[in-house]
């Protein structure tokens, strides 16, 4: 998407590596196992309620764009990347952004972090592969903006959706209500609150 990457000291960046195995839910899910687990990692540190999950790996605090999250397949394998803005942010951005510590967390140490979002991950990843999706997708609703947020989709196609959140499908997929009454399903877009 054309955007620049910043990484000043204090913030955190770390990847891993998971393998698929023959009986996992869909790989895209990952996303949701991911962001879930970062939700609960930073709300050790803030109350979660002001921690919000934007569709689909996204985490915003009071409206800005907290952490974002990647992921990337290599045959077997997906790489999930995570972007934590715990001591900086990045300015001029066409959204408003902050930290954990712009947010009231105060000053966190990435490598302690880091070692509690392992464990916690580790515990979701076993949820998914155990239970599959349906476990992951009920906390991830819980943290999400509400059903009825007004939501813009900038799909890859250059297409703009507009629409009110209506939920996720069981494959991870948004599910905008659109103004005539009809659902518009989205498995890639750039989102946007609106």
């Amino acid at each position: 998407m054309a955007r620049r990457w910043e990484s000043p000291q204090g913030n955190l960046y770390c990847s891993t590596l998971v393998r698929l195995r023959p009986h996992d839910p869909p790989p895209g899910t990952l996303a949701l196992v991911a962001v879930v687990a970062v939700h609960e990692a930073v709300s050790l540190y803030m109350p979660s309620e002001r921690v919000l999950i934007k569709w689909p790996n996204d985490l915003l605090v009071d409206g800005a764009k907290l952490c974002g999250i990647l992921l990337e397949r290599a045959d077997d394998a997906i790489v999930i990347g995570i972007g934590l803005n715990m001591a900086h942010h990045p300015e001029g951005l066409d959204r408003p952004v902050t930290s954990m510590a712009n947010s009231g967390a105060g000053k966190i140490d990435p490598g302690y972090f880091l070692e509690t979002l392992a464990d916690i991950f580790a515990r979701w990843l076993e949820v998914w592969r155990v239970q599959g999706l349906a476990p992951i997708r009920t906390q991830w609703l819980k943290y999400a903006h509400g059903e009825g947020s007004a939501l813009k989709a900038n799909l890859p196609d250059g297409t703009v959706v507009e629409g009110l959140f209506s939920g996720i499908g069981m494959d991870g997929a948004l599910i905008l209500r659109l103004a005539n009454g009809t659902s518009h399903v989205i498995h890639a877009g750039d989102i946007f609150l609106i």
